[in-house]
Order: structure tokens, then sequence, then C-alpha cells
């Protein structure tokens, strides 16, 4: 009996070798068949082959090694059932290792199940079922893998493997997790060469002095640098950077954000907006343009300023902001412009240089410089100064003139956001259109002094108190003449005032062509542009399942039982 069973076995590895291919089909070659036995009840028209003392089974087809402590082999079929340490080699780059496994060498497709292990050269993917197809050189599992490389362990539900492009493709529930950081994400694309991840669907990276969240984005898991879009967020070193596009440098300490972008100070209640931002962790900056504002809290009322370039430099609570040109504010029942702007958190300074202009309330105010002070304990407004060419000018709200003051400097103080009290000094003159308590016209004062002091209610001059030997007169309208009306330097500037928030932007700031941002509605990873995504919903990558159709899954389910239960 033993002879006839090596006869058999001979006569089979010489049929095996010898038997003619079909050009699209190549038939499984018995390497080693260790011992042979038929079972015609359990597996009719099948052979039977357990490996020796010495030999596990080997079986060859198309460029592929397979060994097994045994195996089922139902050649008409060319289709073989490995059992027990199993082992297949594909080439020098790919190993997978198995408890059990289904081969088809006519569509060259591997169901591996219990104990899963697929190999490169320098990563692990284990998991309890995987599909190989060996056309598409693609793997598939739905039954959670877990990757391994020699710094990250990426984990999810559902993934395939693209051999020949050393990708990995994760589809559900991802999560990649390393010393430095985390990722968690509905869809992950991850290059094995490159440690490149790219993102689909809502993504969280958490670094140890950083968190990252966007819906689209690419990251470099080696030197912890990314891209994100859509609905993307960094919060970094005490700020929240929100834009449709956001850079990230972990080692350089950078960021930047384009278009639509939001930096808010979580410590100084400042936020920052724009299209353009740059930010230097390192260094405790922020640099933003394009419709750039700033926005702080000052006596529970919202200050915007804007310029062409906002500056925010300094650690927490030492916070400067610099604007430069066409500078722009606004506040209620203030606003002004200048060339550039100069605000200090720490002292409560704000300073507003070459030709500045000021409005508060209806009152128009002019100097070479102009500065706000703020009780940095109350953060109210404490106080104004007007240095150098003050000059102040008021509509006449009953007659068609202006009212003026003019002197070297003012001084102004604030009570509920509205002065109160202002002094002018040194070569003080005064235009003043006088009425009486029932707003009957008196006259037009005309007064030149050393100083004079305005007490104000609800911005409107109630007291005037001239110092140091005044000179004035009181013109009836018809003696005064229009042109000794307006004091030297006198210019209206009320067509510039600001009454809204959105009046700090002009025409080019709300004109702005905005850069087409790359991935939003495509593709971010370079290559799969070709992917279309017409709804702007994050793109599922086409997913060519490897798993049988049902009559072949309900066949191969029977198969497997009786595989089972022939091994128990």
């Amino acid at each position: 009996m033993k002879k006839l069973i090596v006869l058999l076995f001979f006569t089979q590895i010489v049929f095996s070798q010898t038997q003619p291919t079909n050009s699209q089909k190549t038939i499984i070659k018995i390497v080693y068949g260790g011992d042979l036995t038929v079972n015609e009840n359990k597996y009719p028209g099948a052979k039977i082959f357990s490996k020796t003392d010495t030999r596990q089974v080997r079986f060859e087809h198309e460029g592929m090694d397979l060994w097994c402590d045994r195996a089922v082999l139902f050649q008409d079929r060319n289709w073989v059932k490995a059992y027990g340490n199993v082992f297949i080699q594909q080439g020098d780059s790919v190993e997978m290792s198995s408890e059990y496994i289904e081969y088809d060498g006519n569509t060259k497709l591997a169901v591996s199940k219990r104990n899963v292990r697929l190999q490169n050269t320098d990563m692990t993917l284990t998991t309890d079922t995987l599909y190989f197809d060996r056309n598409a050189q693609e793997a598939y599992f739905n039954t959670k893998g877990v990757v391994k490389d020699s710094a990250s362990t990426l984990t999810s539900i559902e993934g395939r493997y693209f051999m020949e492009k050393n990708k990995y493709q994760f589809l559900k529930n991802v999560q990649i997790n390393n010393p430095e950081y985390t990722v968690n994400s509905a869809q992950l694309d991850y290059y094995t060469d490159s440690k490149h991840a790219y993102m689909y669907g809502p993504s969280t990276i958490k670094g140890k002095e950083y968190t990252i969240f966007c819906k689209r984005g690419f990251y470099n898991t080696v030197s912890e640098t990314g891209y994100f879009v859509k609905e993307s967020r960094i919060d970094y070193d005490n700020r929240i950077i929100n834009g449709d596009s956001l850079y990230f440098e972990k080692n350089t300490e950078f960021a930047s954000a384009t278009n639509n972008i939001k930096i808010t100070d979580t410590i100084n209640k400042m936020v920052l907006k724009g299209h353009y931002g740059e930010i230097f962790k390192a260094k405790d900056s922020a640099f933003i343009t394009k419709r750039a504002v700033a926005i702080s809290l000052i006596e529970e009322d919202s200050m915007y300023i804007h310029g062409d370039r906002l500056l925010v430099t300094g650690p927490e609570k030492n916070r400067v902001i610099r604007a430069y040109k066409n500078v722009k504010f606004f506040k209620t029942d203030m606003s002004g412009k200048c060339d550039s702007l100069f605000a200090d958190n720490k002292s409560g300074i704000t300073k507003l240089l070459r030709r500045p202009i000021m409005w508060n309330g209806d009152s128009q105010m002019t100097g070479d410089t102009i500065f706000l002070i703020s009780n940095v304990e109350t953060e109210k407004l404490d106080s104004l100064k007007v240095i150098n060419n003050a000059f102040i000018v008021k509509k006449d709200t009953l007659g068609d003139g202006y009212n003026q003051v003019k002197g070297q400097n003012l001084y102004g103080k604030f009570r509920d956001n509205k002065l109160y009290e202002v002094d002018v000094i040194k070569n003080t003159e005064v235009v003043y259109f006088m009425y009486n308590d029932k707003n009957e016209f008196i006259g037009i004062d005309k007064t030149i002094c050393s100083a004079i002091n305005l007490t104000l209610n609800n911005n409107q001059i109630e007291d005037i108190t001239f110092f140091t030997r005044p000179d004035g007169v009181i013109y009836p309208d018809k003696d005064l003449p229009k042109n000794a009306r307006k004091l030297r330097g006198f210019i209206w500037r009320g067509d510039e005032r600001m009454y809204t928030k959105d009046d700090i932007f002009d025409e080019d700031d709300n004109n702005i062509v905005l850069p087409v941002i790359r991935g939003i509605n495509n593709p971010i990873d370079p290559l799969k542009e070709d992917e279309k995504d017409p709804d702007n919903t994050p793109v599922k990558p086409t997913v060519k399942t490897t798993v049988p159709d049902k009559k072949k899954q309900l066949k191969a389910k029977k198969l497997t039982a009786q595989s089972e239960k022939e091994k128990h």
C-alpha cells in the first residue's frame, strides 16, 4: 500500500509538471507533497498532502511559493486549501503567514484566515481575514487590521494594501499611534515608503504641543508637517487657527493659513482675521494680510483694527499689535484712520502714527500723534492724548458751521466709553457757535488763550473754561465773514468717518480674488487627481472587492465547514 501511495505521488508530480497549460491559466505546481492520501467521501477528486518529519508541503504558482502542514488540492479546479503554519512568499518583498488559506490558481485570488500576517520590507499587517488579489497585487481586509513599522502603529476596521505602490488605504475608524503624536481619521491613505498620510473625512492629529482638525489633509508622519483643508483648524500655543487651507511645520514651529482665516488668542481675548496669515510659535508672533483685521475686547466692546498688514508679537500677556498702511479702526462711538498703529497690551497704550484722525461721537480729532490709553486691569478706555497740532472739529447740529478747538496738545479723559473732559493747552484757539436754552442762535465765540478745559455730556460740549488772559469776541452772524469762521489748518473729513465695523474695509479689500484651494473639491493625494468629487464630499477610493460572489461564497463556506470538521 505504501509503495502504491509513493507511486501515485510520483505520478502526480510528473503529471503536474508535464501537463500542457492554458494560455490564461497556469496549473498549481507541487514542489513537495510529503505524504499523499485521498478521501473521496470528503474531498471527491482531491489529493490530500501532509508534511513529513523534515519538510512542509510546498506549492508554486507563477512566482509565488506556498508552504503548509497539510493541503487539499482540487486539481481539476486548480484550487488548493492549506492548513497549519501556512506561509506564502512572493518574490523578495512580500511574505504572508496564517493558519489557513484558500487559493484559486485560475483567478489568483487567496483568502487567508486566523492570525494573518502580511509583511513587506518595512511594515507588517496583521488581521483575522485577508483577501489577496495577485492579479491586481492588492490585499483587502474588513476584520480590523493592524499595521506596524519601526515607529508607528496604524489600525483600521477595513482597508486595502496596494503592493506596487506600497500604499495602504484605510477605510474606517483609522488610528495612528506614535510616541510623538496620534492620528484619528474616518479614512486615510498611507504610503509605507514616504510615510505620507492623506486624510479624507473628519480627522484629528494630536502632537505634544498642537492639535489639528480637518476633513481633508496631508501629513508627513516623519517630519510632522502637513497641509489641511475643509473646516481645518490648528490649536497651537494658546492660539486657535482656522482657515480654508492650513500649513504646519512642527520642527520650525511655523503655521500658515490661506482664505477665510481666523486666529483666536484665547488668553488676550483677541481675534485676527484675513485671507493670509503666518504664525511663528518660537517668536510669539502672527502676521496677517489680505483684508486683515484684529478684533480685541475693550470695555466689553470690540475694537476692530484693519491695515494692509497686521503683526502681533510678544508672549501671552504682553502682546503687541502693529498695523501698517491704510490703517483704520472702529469701536462703538469711536473710529479712526492713520498710516500705522501700535497697540501694547501690557501698557494699555494704542498709538496712532502719521496723519492720524479720530472720531469720538461726532467730534473729529487730528494731530501729529494720537494716543489711546486703557486701564490694563479693568480693560476700559481711560484717557486720550493728541500730541502736536491738536485740532477738534464738530459740526454745528443747529446750523451749517463748525465748532473748532485748536492747540498744541490735547488731553482727554473717558468715562463709560465717552469723553467727559478735554484739556487743550498752548496757543489755543476756539470757534464756537453759541445758543441759548431755547436753541436760539446767540453768536459765534472766537477766542485765543493759553489753555481750554471742555466738559462734555454724551459727546456734547456742556461747558468751556478759558485759562490765562483769554482774548475773545462773540460775533453776531452777520459780523463774522465766512472765511474767518475756520481756524488755520481746518479740514473737515466727515465723509471718511466709519459708522460700522464693515466701513474699515475699502473697495479693494472687498474685491480680493481668493486663490483656489487645492484639495477642497478634488483629492489632495497627487496620485488620485483624476478622481471626481462633484458633491464636495470626502472621496472614498474605489475598492475592487476580492470577496467571492454569493454562489462562490456559499461554496467556500461549505468547503470551509468541511475542512474545519476534518481539522477537529
